[in-house]
């Protein structure tokens, strides 16, 4: 894919803009109106095109950055470079792809991880803990749970909104995967009272801490 066949793919990303998915997009905080299934479909097509894909980024698009994260290769960007991508991600979709698709692929993701968690960027400090949720889940060894669940107790109440929200699934994670942590994980949710309010959907399972892990642990047993 060359330079032309870029500024295509960006001509194809805007002929797929709708109105009407920008404006349900715009209420979460993103400025794009492309169908996700359709964006995706571009990225089947296009296969993986690291170079294209770093253009893509450049150019500032949200649905061509949505669309940069699935056509990369994640461990082909320096530390440097995804931590500068990610100071730049101003949307929450594109945040989050890049974490999930890119960062968690990369082989700099345990020493951004140790990075950000504690940055005075409140969404950087974000992707932190969305990548230490990954760490509980999968490969808990070398974590401190209890100084983790310390900063939950002592920092989520009042954290913003990214920043609790991240820091609450890994107090949810915490709590359903490690059951000698489990006790305090729904104490502290219970205290705390983090997301006890938000509206969740028929058939989803709540994201406050407490009713999520009972939920999870009790699906587990069954």
């Amino acid at each position: 894919m060359g330079d032309t066949t870029v500024d295509e793919v960006l001509a194809e990303l805007a002929a797929l803009e709708n109105p009407r998915t920008r404006e349900v997009n715009e209420r979460h905080g993103d400025d794009h109106g492309v169908n996700l299934s359709q964006l995706r479909a571009v990225a089947k097509r296009l296969k993986t095109q690291h170079e294209p894909a770093r253009r893509l980024w450049a150019s500032g698009d949200t649905a061509a950055r949505l669309l940069a994260t699935l056509v990369c290769r994640p461990r082909s960007f320096e530390r440097d470079e995804l931590d500068a991508m990610l100071r730049e991600a101003r949307t929450p979709k594109v945040h989050d792809w890049l974490v999930a698709y890119v960062v968690k692929k990369s082989p700099h993701a345990e020493e951004l991880r140790r990075g950000w968690l504690t940055d005075p960027d409140p969404v950087v400090a974000s992707a932190g803990w969305a990548l230490t949720t990954e760490r509980v889940a999968k490969r808990p060894d070398g974590l401190d749970l209890d100084a983790l669940l310390d900063t939950v107790e002592a920092e989520m109440k009042d954290a913003p909104d990214r920043l609790q929200w991240a820091m609450n699934h890994c107090l949810a994670q915490i709590g359903i995967e490690h059951p000698g942590h489990r006790a305090r994980a729904l104490a502290i949710g219970e205290r705390l009272e983090v997301l006890k309010d938000y509206p969740a959907s028929p058939g989803c399972t709540s994201p406050y801490a407490p009713a999520w892990i009972t939920e999870m642990v009790r699906r587990r047993e069954a």
